[in-house]
């Protein structure tokens, strides 16, 4: 007599179960945070192959020196670790919020997601100011052993490295009045006492005894590649950090008009929680190759 065996066949994934055992939103979010890293890993390899092989770099201690009000007041670092500590302040708010979302608290969800976006808005205002000294404030670069100051409207890339002391003294011996009275105004010592100095009244060898070198910071005219990886990395940043904002805020609104409350979970507040983190994450790595290598 025949036996017939029945073999059955597990059917991994029929549509209603993930074999990842992950909701399907939440796995294609980690599947777009995998691909974004990588983009962000071939800018970050790509700086750095350029960084490395050039043979001289601005120094960040000097490039990122000015903080709010305070002008170039030789605070290496201090405003970008503001920024940095808002950001990581934002990262916590956003870890409660979605603490909030599994204890289906609607008020801590609303709460924590409200700072999480005062965070996100400080952080942007704070890259603009950043963005907007680095570009129109005035610096004094050292161009072919002469002084200039560079701005806005000027094509030199003004942060290159430090220049000597050596170089700078005769700099300053070859350069003409005007700029030195402006040099003089940028970072000049105040003249016998006096509350507010009139430059332009005094004699060269005063001039120049009355500017502060130190406090200039006078650099080299850099490598052009150091403004473009800059502004192009940050910003492509600060566009993520912008997306998140607005994501948070639909967020928001969404939970105060209770779309999540009906659906019984806060699901999406939690992925839009994995995308913040993940632009938190990345900026740690962007902090490190530019402001402090």
């Amino acid at each position: 007599m025949a036996t017939t065996a029945t073999v059955q066949q597990t059917k991994w994934w029929t549509g209603g179960k993930s074999p990842f055992n992950m909701e399907y939103g939440k796995l294609m979010m980690w599947y777009f945070l995998m691909s974004d890293a990588f983009t962000f890993g071939a800018f970050l390899i790509s700086y750095g192959s350029i960084r490395f092989s050039q043979n001289f770099w601005p120094d960040p201690s000097v490039v990122f020196n000015a903080f709010p009000g305070a002008g170039h007041a030789n605070l290496p670092l201090a405003f970008v670790s503001v920024m940095t500590f808002i950001l990581i302040i934002s990262s916590v708010t956003m870890v409660l919020a979605v603490h909030a979302g599994h204890n289906n608290d609607k008020q801590g969800v609303v709460k924590w997601l409200f700072w999480t976006i005062v965070g996100g808005a400080a952080f942007l205002g704070c890259q603009a100011w950043e963005w907007h000294h680095l570009i129109t404030g005035e610096h004094a670069v050292l161009v072919n052993g002469q002084l200039d100051i560079v701005g806005q409207t000027t094509r030199i890339n003004p942060w290159g490295r430090l220049a000597a002391q050596a170089d700078i003294a005769t700099a300053i011996q070859n350069t003409p009045r005007e700029m030195l009275i402006r040099l003089a105004e940028m970072g000049g010592h105040e003249h016998a006492g006096t509350a507010h100095t009139n430059f332009a009244s005094l004699p060269n060898a005063e001039l120049i005894k009355a500017i502060d070198v130190e406090g200039l910071h006078i650099r080299e005219n850099g490598p052009v590649a150091f403004g473009g990886y800059f502004f192009g990395i940050t910003g492509f940043h600060g566009f993520h950090v912008f997306s998140g904002v607005i994501i948070n805020i639909i967020m928001l609104l969404m939970t105060q008009k209770d779309v999540f409350a009906r659906r019984g979970h806060y699901l999406m507040i939690e992925k839009a929680g994995l995308y913040w983190h993940f632009v938190d994450l990345v900026w740690v790595f962007v902090f490190l190759c530019f402001y402090l290598i």
